[in-house]
């Protein structure tokens, strides 16, 4: 049980951490970040409500209550981590870290049951 926890923790942290970095740049260089979004061929407006998806998000899966709300948070990343492969292999781009980004949040959620019950 022990070992399942570092797993999920570790996974989690990743995952929390990459999501509140992209926030903090989506919110602090809004501006470069829609010239990227334009060039992925993604609407500009959704950078700043996507960072601010990206921070509850964060915030639903530390807390996992109520539980419907941590599920939606889990399912949001993880069409954020689809979407972002596809638009940057659509683009010609290596498409890894969203790919990696996954692993880590399939890691999580499905570790997080049995290691926070």
């Amino acid at each position: 049980m022990k070992t399942n926890r570092i797993i999920y923790w570790v996974a989690t942290t990743i995952i929390c951490a990459m999501m509140l970095f992209s926030a903090g740049m989506y919110l602090a260089q809004t501006e470069e970040v829609r010239g990227i979004f334009e060039d992925l061929d993604y609407p500009a407006y959704l950078v700043v409500p996507l960072a601010v998806a990206k921070i509850l998000g964060v915030l639903m899966i530390l807390w996992r209550q109520p539980n419907w709300l941590m599920n939606f948070a889990y399912a949001g990343f993880f069409f954020d981590f689809i979407l972002a492969s596809m638009a940057h292999y659509h683009e010609g781009e290596s498409f890894a870290f969203p790919l990696a980004a996954m692993v880590f949040l399939l890691i999580s959620y499905f570790f997080g049951k049995t290691a926070r019950t």
